[in-house]
């Protein structure tokens, strides 16, 4: 017997890598006298017997062990994107990765235009207004880039953003809600300063 069902993990987990989960990593004695202390407080039998998942047989199959990667940062490197598995579930790095690269393109359209104050020839002029334009092109829904992550993972269809599908996700309730999608948490930071390499 596989313990990956369905792409998960005893066909409950996404993640293989995670804090607490306690009910993935202890054996099944210990986890017995968690469910004795939830009943002594008056816990739901629901969640009580949801602490041992099906086919628990030799744990753990969990850990909280990261796989650590290191990286030299460059002058091409402009950010990071970390995220938790919900928002891995929903869309590719790659894509991810274009979402954001596009978003810094368009950023600059949210802001007021001017022109620097420094005299500039015409060709550098003509520089910057076809960066505008670029940029106008690109121009981002969201201020945010990481709400604009968040909207394109919970509204992509293949026509762009479905405006109804992301309503619904967002308007689902706890108690269903895990059915649909996983908690998306997500921040960037941005390498905006020139790197002395």
């Amino acid at each position: 017997m596989s313990v990956i069902k369905n792409n998960r993990l005893l066909g409950q987990l996404a993640p293989l890598r995670a804090f607490g989960d306690i009910m993935y990593k202890w054996p099944v004695k210990d986890l017995k006298n968690v469910i004795n202390i939830l009943s002594n407080i008056g816990a739901s039998v629901l969640i009580q017997q949801s602490l041992i998942p099906p086919k628990y047989y030799t744990p753990p199959y969990l850990t909280a062990r990261p796989d650590i990667v290191h990286h030299k940062l460059t002058a091409k490197d402009k950010f990071l994107i970390l995220a938790t598995d919900g928002l891995w579930d929903m869309m590719s790095s790659q894509n991810a990765v274009k979402l954001v690269g596009e978003h810094m393109e368009g950023k600059q359209t949210l802001s007021s235009f001017s022109l620097p104050v420094e005299p500039l020839n015409l060709g550098a002029a003509n520089q910057i207004l076809s960066n505008r334009k670029i940029g106008l092109a690109h121009k981002p829904k969201d201020s945010n880039v990481t709400t604009h992550l968040i909207r394109n993972a919970l509204g992509d269809s293949s026509s762009g953003i479905k405006h109804s599908k992301l309503s619904t996700m967002l308007q689902l309730s706890p108690s269903i809600s895990r059915n649909y999608r996983d908690d998306i948490s997500v921040t960037v930071l941005y390498f905006d300063t020139p790197l002395n390499i």
